[in-house]
């Protein structure tokens, strides 16, 4: 089969068209044959290598895909052949206490599929090969291109806001990257709830697709002062909930965005990790800061229902062949796209 493979870190260069071996799938696995993946920001953190994490080479990145099911184990029970599925990213044991209680993301075997499986064992190829409990009947009203768009941004934000922020309605909310695919998300999700949206990007073409998503103010961050921007659309309030995952290039601005009482919740750092914190902020505004992952499968689920309703949207930037991957992550790293790209094999 033809496939994205790296087999050492480094730039875009180091990424691969290639042939690889067809996944051979064990009792309780299922193999799918790819028809589309969407591309994260993980792709390209797996490609240039992470300090005390190890990714075993050579390396199919992808924890996206969507395709057909075309063979299962001998003991497998819920999948069949013929299937449309899409992936659900987590990997855990599914029999420790963690797993059992509904927080498989505490699993001590916890893994987010095509990041830190492998070798050769992510979506950006033509087959792949994954846990029975991963495969997810595909949404009937998506295309290939939209569900493998999706899964692992909505599991993302939902569990963010949903999960970790509790977001309510009438709340306001600071959507940190709307361009990006888990902002783009984000927005919906906090608009499905009833919260005011204040979304951020850094281009007015990305602010208007933002307030097509349902945004009700917007901040360009490169022309203006967020924290500003924000007092004055709260009336000098702030907002109860930020939802970061840029990292230390906007964290002290969220941190004061935040109203009295307020919760930012982060599940990422594109541009870094030493972030400063006036702890007086946290301690007399009795601020929460809020770590999120990954979330569970019910989540997951869940939150799909609302993608078959129509009401939460795939949104894609553009569809590119598999063999164009490097380009697609150059995209993502010069944040040129507005949701997804998504890779067709």
């Amino acid at each position: 089969m033809k496939a994205i493979v790296f087999h050492e870190h480094g730039g875009p260069e180091v990424l691969r068209y290639e042939d690889a071996p067809e996944p051979e799938i064990g009792p309780s696995e299922v193999l799918i044959k790819v028809r589309a993946s969407g591309c994260n920001y993980n792709d390209i953190w797996a490609r240039q290598g992470l300090p005390g994490m190890r990714f075993d080479l050579p390396h199919i990145s992808g924890s996206d895909a969507a395709g057909k099911v075309v063979q299962v184990g001998d003991a497998v029970k819920t999948v069949k052949a013929g299937q449309k599925v899409v992936v659900h990213p987590p990997i855990s044991c599914r029999q420790c206490e963690a797993c059992t209680s509904g927080h498989e993301y505490f699993c001590r075997f916890f893994k987010i599929w095509g990041f830190q499986t492998g070798p050769l064992d992510g979506g950006h190829a033509e087959y792949a090969r994954i846990p029975e409990a991963n495969a997810v009947p595909m949404p009937e009203n998506l295309s290939f291109e939209e569900a493998a768009s999706i899964p692992l941004v909505l599991l993302t934000a939902w569990h963010m806001l949903v999960g970790r922020a509790q977001i309510k309605a009438g709340e306001d909310v600071l959507i940190w990257g709307a361009g990006s695919g888990v902002g783009s998300v984000g927005i919906q999700v906090a608009k499905l709830f009833g919260a005011r949206v204040i979304a951020v990007a850094g281009s007015d073409k990305k602010l208007e697709k933002a307030k097509e998503l349902g945004a009700d103010e917007v901040i360009n961050h490169s022309t203006q002062d967020v924290v500003a921007e924000v007092r004055k659309l709260t009336n000098k309030k702030g907002v109860e909930v930020v939802f970061e995952h840029v990292g230390q290039a906007t964290w002290e601005r969220s941190v004061a965005s935040l109203s009295w009482g307020g919760r930012l919740v982060i599940c990422g750092n594109t541009t870094g990790f030493e972030a400063k914190t006036d702890l007086r902020f946290l301690f007399n505004k009795q601020l929460s800061l809020l770590g999120s992952h990954q979330g569970n499968k019910a989540e997951l689920l869940r939150a799909l229902k609302f993608v078959e309703a129509g009401r939460i949207k795939p949104v894609i930037d553009r569809v590119l062949p598999l063999r164009e991957a490097a380009q697609a992550q150059q995209l993502m790293e010069g944040r040129a796209q507005f949701g997804k790209i998504v890779l067709v094999p």
